[in-house]
């Protein structure tokens, strides 16, 4: 497996790629080619150019959750590359109207729309992609430091709703050494969809971790979050994204930080 950050918020100095703060990740296994979230413009179709990515090629999009940090760059990629023999997986909520004091921030389309121009697979399931590489569906709740909290609200046919994000998923990459855990913004929280990855493969071990954590302030979810993460003997730790630099702080006493920019490769 050959996984490369088309998208991220930080960029590496004397790399001249595009960031924004939103998410796009590449994954090769095998014959699979696919896409974790698509960013919020453009500009990971210019990073992938620019690294030689052929998304022409995809075989999968698959989305971490329906914001349109991670979801909005779709218009752009359907206008770029032929999606019709792609399949898309995401979560039923996925696509559903979002919004926060009358800002909307959801995905560009409907799930109606979507499946006119792709193979869409909506599940709460799990679903694997490869032999070894799965989407996690729906994140139970397992960790009572890591409840959940509504972001703004979710359109409903029966009007609006408090959103608890309960779209929030991730995959899980199986290697010889352990799970590696591959996030957007982790709102179903970090501790949570590792248990959840260590529940569906059976396997306790975890190589590393990427992605986005969604912590900011050095708090007590934050504390006991480290102390989970160290109880799993981490060798590749990377947040990302929505991680503040002051959680990155925190983390790096007890954890061994990697730095992320637009333009990593990780191969496994």
């Amino acid at each position: 497996m050959k996984l490369t950050v088309l998208m991220d918020n930080n960029t590496y100095i004397d790399q001249y790629y595009l960031g924004e703060p939103a998410v796009s990740y590449y994954i090769e296994d095998g014959d699979a080619r696919i896409l974790l979230d698509c960013g919020y413009s453009d500009a990971f179709i210019k990073n992938a150019s620019a690294m030689d990515i052929d998304l022409s090629r995809l075989t999968h999009i698959v989305f971490s959750h329906g914001h349109d940090d991670h979801t909005r760059g779709l218009q752009f990629l359907r206008d770029a590359v032929e999606l019709s023999d792609v399949e898309i997986i995401a979560h039923p909520d996925c696509f559903f109207p979002r919004e926060e004091d009358g800002l909307g921030f959801g995905a560009p389309y409907l799930a109606e729309e979507v499946a006119d121009f792709a193979k869409l697979h909506l599940s709460k399931e799990p679903v694997w992609l490869t032999e070894r590489l799965v989407y996690l569906g729906q994140i139970p709740d397992a960790f009572g430091f890591e409840k959940r909290h509504p972001i703004g609200k979710r359109g409903i046919e029966e009007g609006w709703t408090d959103d608890y994000c309960y779209d929030d998923t991730a995959l899980a990459y199986q290697t010889d050494e352990g799970l590696f855990i591959i996030t957007g913004c982790s709102h179903s929280g970090i501790c949570n969809i590792i248990h959840q990855a260590k529940h569906i493969c059976g396997e306790d071990r975890i190589a590393g971790v990427l992605g986005g954590f969604h912590l900011f302030d050095v708090d007590d979810r934050l504390m006991q979050t480290i102390d989970y993460l160290q109880s799993c003997n981490i060798r590749d730790f990377y947040p990302c994204h929505c991680v503040s630099l002051k959680a990155k702080a925190k983390m790096m006493e007890k954890l061994d930080v990697c730095e992320v920019g637009v333009g990593l490769q990780i191969e496994m």
